[in-house]
C-alpha cells in the first residue's frame, strides 16, 4: 500500500475528533499506517481564496512542500482542508507570474516546492487504492439493515471530479455497501449545508439544514454519514432549532463513514468516537443489533 502524508487540519484536533479516531485506526486496518505531516499549518479553509488567493496559496503551499519532502502524498479527511489544498496545487502549478513569486518565497525558507505532491480524500483512496472487495472482506459485522443516507456536501467533488460524479457522486454509497448497510436514495446528497452561515445568517443556514434532515427523513434514513466535519456538525448541532422553526423533530445520527466502517470491521466502538455524538444512538444500536 502507498504512505500517506496525513493531514489533520484543525477540524479532526477540535470538533471532529471523532473523525480522527475512527479514519485512522481504519486505515490501519486496511493495511495505512497513515503517520501525521509533522509540523503541518493550517489550511485556511476555503474562505482564505475569496480574500487573498496568493496568501491562501502559499500557506497550503508550504504543507505541500512539507509533504514532498517527506516523499508522499497527502491525504486529507477534511472536505474544506481537501479542496483547499487541490486548489493551492493547481494555483502553484499554472506557472504565473504570482504563482512563481510564491514559489520563490517558499524556497527561501526551505519549503522549496516543485509540484509532486498529489492530494488525496480517503474515499478516493478506499475506491482507487484500496477497492471494495477488500474492504468487504475485512468486514466481520455487516451492518445489515442499516439505512444509511450519504452526504457528501458540496465541496469533495466540486469542482475536481476526477473519482466521482459531481452532481450524483455514488462512491461513499458504493463504501456503506460494502459494509453492509442499506444506501437510501438520496437525492439531496450534494445541497449544500450552508457552511458558515448557521453561524452568520442563521436563519438561511436552518433552512438549507431543514431541507437535508427532511429527506433523510423521508427516505427512512437510520443516520446521515459525511466526510465533511463542517456538514456534520451543522447537521447535528442545528436539529434542535430546526425542530424550534419548523414544528418537527429529527433526531437523526450524523456520523463519519470511517465510524460506521469501523463498526462493520469488529474495531472497538468505544474507541471510534461514538461518545463526542450529540444526537442519542440507542436506536441506532437496537438497530444494528437485530440486524434492521
Amino acid at each position: 500500500m502507498k504512505d500517506y502524508a496525513y493531514y489533520p487540519g484543525c477540524s479532526l484536533k477540535g470538533n471532529a475528533k471523532h473523525y480522527e479516531e475512527s479514519i485512522l485506526p481504519v486505515f490501519k486496518e486496511l493495511g495505512f499506517a497513515l503517520e501525521e505531516l509533522e509540523d503541518w499549518n493550517c489550511c485556511g479553509a476555503t474562505a482564505y481564496f475569496a480574500v487573498d488567493d496568493r496568501m491562501a496559496a502559499a500557506i497550503c503551499g508550504r504543507n505541500l512542500a512539507l509533504a514532498e519532502k517527506e516523499g508522499k502524498d497527502i491525504l486529507a479527511p477534511c472536505a474544506g482542508c481537501y479542496l483547499t489544498l487541490r486548489k493551492s496545487n493547481q494555483y502553484l502549478a499554472n506557472g504565473s507570474e504570482e504563482a512563481q513569486k510564491i514559489l520563490a518565497v517558499l524556497k527561501d525558507v526551505d519549503c522549496e516546492y516543485h509540484g509532486q505532491v498529489k492530494v488525496k480524500h480517503p474515499l478516493e483512496v478506499l475506491i482507487q487504492d484500496v477497492g471494495l472487495k477488500t474492504i468487504q472482506a475485512k468486514v466481520q459485522n455487516p451492518l445489515v439493515g442499516l439505512k444509511v443516507a450519504c452526504y457528501y456536501g458540496c465541496q469533495l467533488v466540486r469542482p475536481f471530479t476526477e473519482f466521482d460524479d459531481p452532481d450524483y457522486p455514488v462512491t461513499l454509497d458504493q463504501v456503506m455497501a460494502a459494509i453492509g448497510a442499506t444506501p437510501v436514495e438520496y437525492s439531496a446528497k450534494t445541497k449544500c449545508c450552508g457552511g458558515s452561515l448557521t453561524g452568520t445568517i442563521e436563519e438561511v443556514g436552518t433552512q438549507l439544514n431543514y431541507v437535508l434532515l427532511k429527506e433523510a427523513k423521508r427516505k427512512e434514513a437510520d443516520v446521515i454519514v459525511t466526510i465533511c466535519p463542517l456538514c456534520q456538525f451543522n447537521l447535528e448541532i442545528i436539529q434542535n432549532k430546526v425542530a424550534h422553526k419548523f414544528k418537527e423533530k429529527f433526531d437523526i445520527p450524523v456520523l463519519y463513514f470511517s465510524q460506521l466502517m469501523g463498526l462493520a470491521f469488529g474495531l472497538n466502538k468505544y474507541e471510534l468516537g461514538f461518545k463526542r455524538s450529540i444526537i442519542p444512538l440507542s436506536p441506532l444500536w437496537e438497530k444494528i443489533q437485530r440486524g434492521g
